[in-house]
Formats: C-alpha cells, structure tokens, sequence
C-alpha cells in the first residue's frame, strides 16, 4: 500500500512538472522571436543619436540655453583635442539613452516576466513586464529602472509590441560621444517602443523617447536593427581596451610605449609633487 502510494505521489510530481513545462510553453508561444544578435545598420555612426541627421551640433538637440552652453563648451574642448564631455573615456558605463546606439552588438532574451537586454560592453539591462508597480524608492543607476509592458495590436493572440518606460538614472550620461549632456538631476523619464518589422523579421525598430530637463521638449527618435544570422561575440573590457588615464580633471593618453601623453594643446603636465614621497 506504501508502495502504491509512493509510486502515486511520483506520478503526481511528474504530471504536475509536465502540466508546469507545457504551460510555461504555451505563454511562451505568445510572445515574438527576438533570439540571435541585433546590430545597428551599416553606416549609422556612433556618434548618430538621431540616425536621420549627422554627428554633432548637425544633430540640433532641443537643449535649453544652460545645457546648450555645456554643450558647447564640450565642443570647444574636443576640437582642442580634449575628451570632455564623453563619460566612456573614464570607463563610466553608456547608460540610458546612450546604450542604445548599439556601439556593440546586443541580445534580447525575452521571458514571461523580464526581458534582458545583453551586449559586449553595456551593463546588463532589465526590463520587467510581472505587472509591478514604480517602487517607492529607486537606487539610480547609469541603465535606470525600467518597467515594460507587452501589447497583442493585432488581436491574434501573440505580444507584437513592448512598451517599456525607465526612470531611476545617475550621471554623468550623455547621448552619444560629442556629449549631448542629459540633467545632472537624473530625472529622465525614457519611453521606448520595441517591435519588428510587419515585412522583415530580421528588422527591429526602438522608437526612443526622452524627457529630460536639459531639453525644451521630448527628444524622440526612431532607431533599428538588424538581425545578424551568423553572431560573432566578443568581450570588451573597458579597463583593457581604454588608453586613457584621468590626473584631476585632466586626461592623457597612454603611448604604446608606456608613456603620458597630453590628450590636447597646451595641456599642463600633471602634477608630480608626491612621486618623491614614500606612501605610508
């Protein structure tokens, strides 16, 4: 009798992991294809926040006059050979919006209640669709905190749209390399739209929206990509593959042979006064 009951139990246990399996199948089955290696297209640069118009002020960002003038100002120091005004250069991580551009390849593995967002460089990203709420608190990071929420447009039965909003961000973060500069306040609120292409599976679109204090008004641009069928992936490690090294507010180039090297005209020499001091 124990034993019949034992042998019971067991086939419960395997009829419930099996009705558990085909369930988790069948939600599955709702949602769209996103698998394999997402690229921006060949020609977009990296410096192309809004791919329609051309790197720097030929980008026209709504800025207000406080962060037009920062912006500027960060003009006038890359065209002294200077890097200010581009985060990446210290090893600070792209963030929202930035990592969007795709500089490297990503991949979005979607799931029921989180889809991720992975890539050779960029921190990874979560994106939640359970259902949740904006936590009373948020601990502001480079990616921010971000909330998705899945759309049927056709009716059909199957998820064709993510609707995905993200707050919750720290600094420095800035649009692209030039240094479009975002609020130092963090409060930008991010709305995306993700979806593929009605007649190219292989096409993403992420229609990107950005409000931020440091615009006049919502910035949207719309972005794709495309599906690469045979992926390489790499590993970029920031530390490894940065040849610059930051004395102050100042940058300097590392040669190829070990040397500091100032990164733009007339640029002091850092300043060597503890080098003959013994570290205690």
């Amino acid at each position: 009798m124990l034993f019949r009951s034992l042998i019971g139990a067991v086939a419960l246990a395997a009829g419930l992991a099996m009705a558990i399996a085909a369930a988790q199948a069948q939600d599955m089955s709702k949602y769209p294809d996103w698998s394999g290696q997402w690229k921006k297209p060949n020609g977009i640069g990296n410096g192309q926040w809004d791919v329609t118009k051309p790197t720097g002020r030929a980008q026209q960002p709504p800025l207000t006059a406080e962060y037009q003038a920062v912006y500027e100002a960060r003009l006038a120091e890359r065209a002294a050979g200077g890097i200010g005004g581009d985060p990446t250069a210290q090893c600070i991580p792209h963030g929202m919006p930035r990592m969007m551009i795709g500089v490297y390849p990503m991949e979005l593995v979607v799931t029921p209640k989180t889809t991720y967002m992975l890539s050779d460089y960029n921190e990874p990203r979560r994106i939640f669709t359970d259902g949740r709420d904006w936590p009373k608190e948020v601990e502001p990071t480079f990616n921010g905190y971000s909330i998705g929420k899945w759309i049927d447009e056709e009716g059909d039965g199957r998820f064709n749209l993510l609707e995905v909003e993200s707050r919750g961000f720290r600094g420095p973060r800035t649009f692209e390399g030039s240094g479009i500069p975002l609020h130092e306040d963090g409060q930008s609120i991010i709305k995306e739209r993700f979806y593929l292409d009605k007649g190219d599976k292989d096409l993403m679109h992420i229609d990107i929206t950005t409000i931020d204090h440091a615009l006049t008004r919502p910035w949207a641009v719309a972005r794709t990509y495309r599906r690469e069928p045979d992926p390489i992936w790499l590993f970029v490690d920031c530390s490894e593959y940065n040849p610059h090294v930051w004395v102050g507010k100042d940058s300097f180039f590392v040669s190829a042979d070990g040397y500091l090297m100032p990164t733009k005209k007339d640029q002091s020499p850092p300043d060597l006064r503890y080098f003959k001091r013994t570290p205690k």
